[in-house]
């Protein structure tokens, strides 16, 4: 049986790490972050660009549980409303995966220190942080298990999703 790990989480609480160290740490991994599948100049939230990015997310994680070679499956993505999942798993055939649907989760101030770090190297614009922060208490209503990040390293967090 596959595993395919759907971990979410606010912007910059550090999905993309997490994800990354679980690819390594778990055998036959892919990994896909969501923000691969929408990068553009100027990005446009639209109604034709939402369905075009969840269309090509969910085109993606269905050839990855196809293909034989792939036991885990690790996607990441700003999902901050259940509906999102639930447009995911609904276009995709888990059939034969375990679901883990997970949140990251972390302080306001934690946060903070994090999307600063990235600020400051240049990775993020500064309106980042704003809201960011103001979509973190969205993910306490989403259905997953939540792990809390703050004060854990980026193996430590791996670890505790690959066991939950």
């Amino acid at each position: 049986m596959k595993t395919l790990y759907l971990i979410g989480g606010t912007m910059g609480i550090g999905k993309t790490s997490v994800s990354q160290c679980i690819k390594q740490k778990l055998p036959n991994a892919v990994f896909l972050d969501g923000d691969w599948c929408w990068d553009a100049n100027p990005f446009q939230v639209t109604k034709e660009t939402k369905e075009m990015v969840i269309d090509n997310i969910c085109y993606l994680l269905n050839r990855f549980i196809q293909c034989s070679v792939y036991k885990n499956i690790i996607f990441c993505w700003v999902m901050h409303e259940q509906s999102i999942i639930d447009t995911i798993l609904n276009k995709i055939n888990t059939t034969d995966c375990m679901v883990k649907i997970v949140s990251l989760m972390a302080n306001k101030e934690t946060l903070a220190e994090r999307i600063m770090r990235d600020i400051d190297s240049g990775i993020r614009d500064a309106d980042v942080l704003k809201r960011s922060i103001a979509r973190l208490p969205l993910y306490q209503s989403i259905d997953s298990v939540k792990v809390e990040t703050d004060g854990k390293t980026v193996h430590e967090i791996a670890k505790e999703i690959i066991k939950a």
